[in-house]
């Protein structure tokens, strides 16, 4: 609707309702890329957008600015081309463009002031709008079950409906240790499902430790901070290895004392003491009794091995004194039991 009082361009402008639609808008060329707090296409055009750079969520609001730097003549019309709904154009000296929900993957808007002299220039604003990813999940690849020490396996990281994943950066962990962080090569705007892997050979001090990845959106300076981020479940491995006999060949134990080697492996190995051709069981308490050599038999998830341990007996006291207390009270039980029999 025209005013009275509006200068004449204006009232040219109303009474050819046709010229704003038909003034050709050049396309759109590539997004210029500024620092800055705002953002001009040239030095000789005087407008001015605020943000330079619009970063925002599917569904939340959106707003940008658009101004006229210095001064200019009132036959300057300040118009907006942006994503879902367009400000009306005005003669004033700024103009804001302005969504509840931004629902749309759009890259960019421009602003461009127009004259009935024929002059024009235009600015643009990049405008990346983001999705964090609905669910991110972690598993091996072609495999299930238990791992095997030695074996190479391959850990997958899958992000699902994120956007934009030309930003995303995936990082595996092994507990608290990164171990790699890797982006995507792909450059859709829209949201996708993305899958990441990395290899790993596990050995026995990976049994038990859990494996995790998390997904997270990079998207600049003047994006959320810090960059909204997505973890996956935790994983926790178990490792197949063994069996480990922990000893040395020849073992010096005091009387009294206990056989202290360690047997190692998952699943747990079975031990079998031989001795002279015979299968035995060491007490907790040892005598001198139980010195020798021992074949050793460990029986656990690589199959059997076979060590030799020798055990010397040493001279003790206190526990020693009572496996030997026990030896005279046997000996002597035995003569009384002779005796009462003559």
């Amino acid at each position: 609707m025209c005013v009275s009082g509006w200068p004449i361009v204006l009232l040219l402008f109303c009474l050819l309702d046709s010229v704003v639609p038909s003034l050709s808008i050049p396309h759109p060329i590539p997004t210029i890329s500024n620092n800055s707090a705002e953002t001009t296409q040239n030095d000789s055009c005087p407008l001015v957008i605020s943000p330079s750079s619009l970063v925002v969520r599917f569904g939340d609001p959106a707003t940008a600015n658009c101004s006229v730097m210095g001064t200019s003549p009132n036959d300057n019309l300040l118009v907006w081309e942006a994503p879902l709904k367009s400000p009306d154009p005005t003669l004033d000296k700024f103009l804001v463009w302005s969504v509840d929900k931004m629902t749309v993957w759009t890259n960019e808007a421009m602003c461009f002031l127009l004259s009935l002299k024929g002059n024009e220039c235009i600015i643009y604003l990049s405008v990346i709008v983001y999705k964090p990813p609905d669910i991110v999940s972690i598993g091996f690849y072609n495999h299930t079950g238990p791992m095997v020490e030695g074996h190479q396996y391959t850990l997958q990281c899958t992000v699902e409906d994120v956007a934009l994943v030309g930003n995303l950066t995936v990082t595996f962990y092994r507990g608290k240790t990164v171990l790699h962080s890797l982006t995507s090569n792909y450059t859709e705007k829209t949201p996708v499902n993305t899958t990441l892997t990395v290899n790993i050979i596990p050995s026995k001090d990976d049994d038990g430790v859990q494996y995790w990845c998390e997904a997270e959106l990079e998207l600049g300076a003047e994006g959320p901070q810090p960059p909204p981020v997505v973890a996956s479940q935790k994983l926790t491995a178990v490792v197949f290895y063994g069996p480990q006999f922990l000893c040395p060949p020849k073992l010096q134990v005091r009387e009294g004392e206990s056989l202290r080697c360690k047997v190692r492996g998952n699943p747990k190995p079975s031990v079998t003491l031989i001795k002279d051709g015979d299968v035995v069981s060491l007490p907790t308490h040892l005598c001198r009794k139980h010195a020798g050599k021992y074949t050793v038999l460990v029986d656990g998830h690589s199959g059997q091995k076979n060590h030799t341990l020798e055990v010397e007996i040493l001279s003790g006291s206190g526990s020693a004194q009572r496996c030997n207390t026990h030896l005279l009270l046997v000996g002597l039980l035995i003569q009384i039991l002779t005796c009462c029999k003559t």
